[in-house]
């Protein structure tokens, strides 16, 4: 098995989604240093951080009600925190379902970790509904893992607990784990109460962070939870990997979540006025068929005609705007367009998306 060593999407996120208006990008508009009401005491560059510093653990713990053994913070944001985590569960040769479509750097992941792959299929025709009898009827005895987002990307659909614990306890018939990227489920705490699949003593594994919901993202505060053993062992690994993340970074995520209703009165203000200019411009776009929720930052709209690298050249030359193509969730004649930026520049960009639509 021919490892992969390389995330096209990461690559196309970094280098070629640029545009002047770029809906491209999945996450709430960057926030400022302003936005977090720093003094300098908040901040230091040295400070007690071996296996995760203490008071951001707390943070997360105390957030979702778990015990701090449970949590993990190898830092480097959501994204490599998925990675510590499979890294972990995974071994090269085992079975992993997956759900599909999905995003591609878990599976870049996998394929890096030389996961042997079976999918299920999420289906726009049914809203992206997660289908925990799909999901089990992929789950054969060699299976080690079942890989979901939730809320979904790219579609932001929303499975509850419910739904994941059925998966799980199919999981568990064979002896395998759920992991769970819940980093857009964040979105979903406006009442400040926030949520999780995870569970202590169960066979759930989550990761999150600050980064999508919150526009925090030089922070790169991302976290697991997971059963104690298991989160151990991830901190072991994490010894190959980051040894420890910027200590400055931890101070500052600190401060971040005792503004995180600040924090989230922003971002529900930009997602409110994305997601009513996308309604208003595309909602009813006779070129698109398409689910539109009222959570999330992103729609994933399947084209008429054509598919989304084609749409996405035409865009950026002639119209100065980016999109994500359906490509990089496996699915080609679908786009993903993100909602959650500055609303002058997403309405604007969304015009054009129409224009484009619309030669």
């Amino acid at each position: 098995m021919t490892r992969q060593m390389q995330s096209d999407y990461m690559d196309f996120a970094k280098f070629g989604a640029d545009a002047r208006y770029n809906l491209a990008t999945s996450g709430v508009a960057d926030a400022d240093l302003a936005d977090l009401g720093l003094t300098w005491s908040d901040l230091a560059l040295h400070g007690p951080n071996a296996g995760g510093y203490a008071p951001l653990v707390e943070k997360v713990a105390t957030r979702f009600g778990v015990d701090a053994a449970c949590v993990v913070m190898p830092g480097g944001g959501c994204s490599f925190a998925n990675h510590l985590a499979l890294a972990a569960m995974v071994a090269p040769g085992d079975e992993v379902v997956v759900e599909w479509p999905s995003y591609e750097l878990l599976n870049s992941t996998l394929g890096y970790l030389q996961a042997d792959v079976r999918r299920f299929e999420r289906r726009l025709d049914e809203a992206w509904r997660l289908d925990p009898y799909r999901a089990a009827a992929a789950i054969t005895p060699k299976t080690k893992l079942v890989v979901l987002t939730n809320l979904h990307n790219p579609s932001s659909a929303l499975a509850d607990d419910a739904t994941v614990h059925a998966i799980a306890e199919a999981a568990a018939k064979v002896g395998a784990w759920v992991f769970v990227d819940e980093v857009y489920r964040e979105l979903m705490f406006e009442d400040g109460v926030a949520q999780t699949s995870f569970r202590e003593d169960g066979n759930v594994v989550v990761t999150s962070s600050l980064t999508k919901a919150y526009g925090v993202t030089g922070l790169r505060c991302g976290w697991i939870l997971a059963p104690p053993i298991v989160a151990q062992r991830m901190r072991r690994l994490n010894d190959l990997y980051g040894v420890h993340p910027p200590h400055i970074a931890e101070r500052m995520a600190v401060v971040a979540f005792e503004r995180l209703p600040q924090l989230r009165a922003r971002a529900t203000a930009l997602i409110d006025a994305g997601r009513a200019a996308y309604k208003a411009v595309l909602g009813g776009h006779p070129k698109l068929t398409q689910v539109i929720f009222e959570q999330g930052t992103t729609v994933f709209p399947r084209l008429g005609q054509g598919d989304g690298d084609h749409f996405f050249q035409r865009l950026t030359e002639k119209f100065e705007t980016s999109i994500a193509p359906g490509r990089y969730f496996g699915l080609t004649r679908h786009i993903r367009i993100g909602i959650a930026g500055d609303p002058h520049a997403t309405r604007i960009g969304l015009g054009r998306v129409a224009a484009a639509l619309d030669e």
